[in-house]
C-alpha cells in the first residue's frame, strides 16, 4: 500500500509541476492565466470536489488518485497558530505594481488575476504574484480563533515553487478603500469576470510581520512544499464589505490540519 501511495504522490507532483508551467503563461492582455492555485484546474478536470457532503474535505483524498496527499500528507494547510517561535527572519521585499486585475468566479472562490510585473523576494528567492482569492470564514486560526475571511496572495518562483501570503480579515468601521476594487468587482455568477484597478500593496496591513511555516495547497490536490507567510496583523474591512464576500462564497474553508511537529516561526525583526 505504501508503494502505491508513493507512486500516486509522484504522479500528482508531476501533474502539478507540468500544470504550473502552463498555468502561468500570459494571455494577450498580460494577465497571469492562473486558475486558483488552491483549486488547480488540473484537479478540476480529474474529479469534482466541494466543501460539503460526499465530495467535501473528509473525502478529498479518495476522490481521485492525484488527491491522495489530501488524506496522507504530513505537512498540510491550514493550521491553528499557537505560540510561534520568535525568529530573526529576512524581511519580505515587495515589488508590487498597481494596475488592472481581472476578477473571475471559478466556482470555489473569486480570484483576482494580476498583470505581469509584481513580485516578492523571500530569503533571496523571487516569486511572481499570480493572483489573490478569498475563503470565508478564515482557513487559519490563531489560538483557536477564526476570522470572518482570509485572502491568499499566491506567488510562483521560476522553479515552480509557491509562496502564499495570507491576510486575515476582520470587521472594522468604514469601508477599506484599498479593498473596494476587489469587493465591488465580485462577479457572483460562476465563470463571469470583471476588471478593476488594484493597489496590491495597499491591501496588506502596514505591519508586514509574518508567521511562517511549510505547508500545502488548501484544496485538491493538496500538494505540499508551499511556503506560507501569514500576516500577523489582520486587515479591517467594513461590515458591508464582508457581507459582499460572504454573499459570493461562504463556507469555502478547509478545516484545520495537524501540525505534525512542523516549526512555526514569527519574524521578530520586521521593519
Amino acid at each position: 500500500m505504501k508503494n502505491i501511495r508513493n507512486v500516486r504522490r509522484s504522479a500528482a507532483v508531476l501533474a502539478l509541476f507540468v500544470f504550473s508551467i502552463v498555468a502561468v503563461s500570459c494571455g494577450g492582455d498580460g494577465f497571469r492565466r492562473s486558475p486558483s492555485v488552491d483549486a488547480m484546474a488540473a484537479a478540476e478536470d480529474v474529479a469534482h470536489w466541494s466543501y460539503e457532503g460526499p465530495t467535501g474535505p473528509d473525502f478529498w483524498g479518495s476522490l481521485d488518485p492525484s488527491f491522495v496527499t489530501c488524506a496522507d500528507g504530513s505537512a498540510q494547510t491550514p493550521i491553528n497558530i499557537v505560540s510561534p517561535t520568535p525568529t530573526d527572519l529576512p524581511d519580505i521585499q515587495f515589488a508590487y505594481q498597481s494596475g488592472q486585475a481581472e476578477i473571475e468566479n471559478n466556482g470555489h472562490t473569486i480570484q483576482a488575476n494580476a498583470l505581469e510585473g509584481s513580485s516578492i523576494t523571500v530569503n533571496g528567492k523571487t516569486y511572481e504574484l499570480l493572483q489573490a482569492h478569498f475563503h470565508a470564514p478564515s482557513e487559519h486560526t490563531v489560538n483557536g480563533k477564526s476570522y470572518p475571511a482570509e485572502v491568499h496572495f499566491v506567488h510562483r518562483a521560476d522553479d515552480g515553487t509557491l509562496a502564499v501570503i495570507g491576510v486575515l480579515l476582520e470587521v472594522g468601521g468604514a469601508d477599506n478603500h484599498a479593498w473596494s476594487p476587489y469587493v465591488n468587482g465580485l462577479p457572483t455568477k460562476e465563470g463571469a469576470t470583471t476588471k478593476q484597478q488594484f493597489d496590491w500593496l495597499a491591501m496588506l496591513p502596514t505591519n508586514h510581520q509574518t508567521i511562517r511555516y511549510n505547508g500545502s495547497l488548501t484544496t485538491p490536490p493538496c500538494s505540499e512544499g508551499v511556503s506560507w507567510l501569514l500576516m500577523s496583523t489582520p486587515v479591517s474591512i467594513s461590515e458591508w464589505q464582508l457581507k459582499d464576500f460572504q454573499e459570493a462564497y461562504n463556507g469555502n474553508n478547509r478545516p484545520i490540519e495537524p501540525l505534525n511537529g512542523r516549526t512555526v516561526q514569527i519574524d521578530s525583526t520586521t521593519k
